[in-house]
């Protein structure tokens, strides 16, 4: 019988609910929605689907467990309360990380030299040795302390999810590839409509979108600290690879366009999408956005703007939003998904959005604007 293990994908804030459905449609019912993360029961397979599967989270971890800690003895004794040897074998790295919001123990490394200490003390009980070597697989710890709230989870993805190894080189302002996958299946953009990004910067959009549309695994070119893990078998790990490589629908014909007004960035955007193995499915190229020229209908464009953080910039903001407004008049077919922190976006697009969403493009505060176009007629199929 598997074992039932609470687990923790963390997010953005706004991208909770995402997240959720992402999770569900692995097939993981026992979902709770809070503040910057999704809880979810799943047995040792879902640690390595999720980390595989997961387009919009940052990282998974496993939930040891959660208590009021007022003092350092309480957070002490709750910490080495938890099954620690269960996971932890004597030879591993298990250093601890931390963070603190709100709460009376508020000096982070303080907090976590008492756990490393309370992690060590129920170790020693389990393994009958006072020393540990710390030379073997790695095994993140972390504690959070959120309104006197302590909660200890263990860190099986590494690097944050984002980072999904096809990102070689990197533009000035590039978009993370989570909120990318947030834009597009908020979209609901689907393959046999054309999409298309006039800002498509270091091309994390269209890639994205390609990836979406073949049903390639987000995670299925890089690997996870947890892969080295005892307790997580490597036939499951073969086995959710073997799965996701099972469901890639690479005949799948794509409409995907991203352009962008800058030749370095499209080089990038070049590169990263040979390293994803895409070169082939959508096109790139060097364009202003007052020469682009979207063909077919019913189509989705879904862009991050430039925002124009340093001094000098706001012209250049301006006239990307005027010429932006000037692209998307005359397509009444087609929806529009514009990522942007300007309050004049509305003003430039000359009509109030159908829909706006608050997400965080890092720390900035932004607006997903949703222009919701009509959608392609049904296709009648002869019975």
């Amino acid at each position: 019988m598997p074992q039932q293990i609470e687990l923790i994908a963390t997010c953005p804030m706004g991208l909770e609910a995402i997240v959720a459905r992402e999770i569900r449609d692995l097939g993981y019912s026992e979902v709770t929605v809070e503040n910057g993360r999704v809880r979810f029961i799943g047995d040792e397979l879902a640690i390595c689907r999720a980390n595989l599967w997961l387009r919009t989270a940052d990282r998974i971890l496993v939930l040891m467990g959660q208590f009021k800690a007022l003092t350092f003895d309480e957070l002490f004794e709750g910490t080495k309360a938890l099954a620690w040897p269960d996971w932890i074998p004597n030879d591993a790295e298990f250093p601890v990380e931390g963070r603190s919001h709100k709460s009376q123990l508020s000096s982070v490394p303080a907090c976590q030299g008492i756990v490393k200490k309370a992690v060590v003390e129920k170790m020693k009980l389990r393994y009958g040795t006072e020393w540990f070597p710390e030379n073997g697989a790695r095994y993140v710890i972390e504690i959070a302390l959120l309104g006197d709230i302590a909660t200890l989870t263990i860190d099986t993805t590494g690097p944050s999810l984002h980072k999904r190894g096809y990102r070689k080189l990197v533009t000035e302002a590039p978009l993370k590839e989570t909120m990318a996958a947030a834009m597009i299946l908020l979209s609901r953009w689907k393959v046999d409509r054309p999409l298309y990004d006039p800002f498509c910067g270091s091309g994390t959009i269209p890639i994205e979108a390609a990836m979406i549309g073949w049903n390639i695994a987000p995670g299925l070119r890089r690997s996870f600290p947890s892969e080295a893990w005892g307790n997580i078998p490597r036939k499951l790990w073969d086995k959710a690879r073997d799965e996701a490589f099972d469901a890639v629908k690479d005949d799948v014909p794509l409409n995907i366009i991203g352009s962008d007004i800058d030749p370095s960035a499209i080089e990038v955007a070049e590169a990263a999408a040979k390293a994803a193995g895409l070169t082939k499915q959508f096109q790139l190229r060097v364009e202003p956005v007052a020469k682009a020229r979207p063909r077919g209908d019913y189509g989705c464009l879904i862009t991050n703007p430039p925002y124009g953080e340093r001094l000098g910039e706001a012209q250049d903001v301006e006239l990307a939003l005027r010429q932006l407004g000037a692209l998307t008049a005359p397509m009444p077919s087609w929806s529009m998904f514009i990522l942007s922190p300007s309050t004049q976006l509305e003003h430039y697009m000359n009509r109030r959005a159908d829909k706006k969403r608050k997400l965080f493009n890092g720390r900035i505060e932004c607006n997903l604007f949703q222009y919701l176009g009509p959608l392609p007629p049904r296709k009648h199929t002869d019975k």
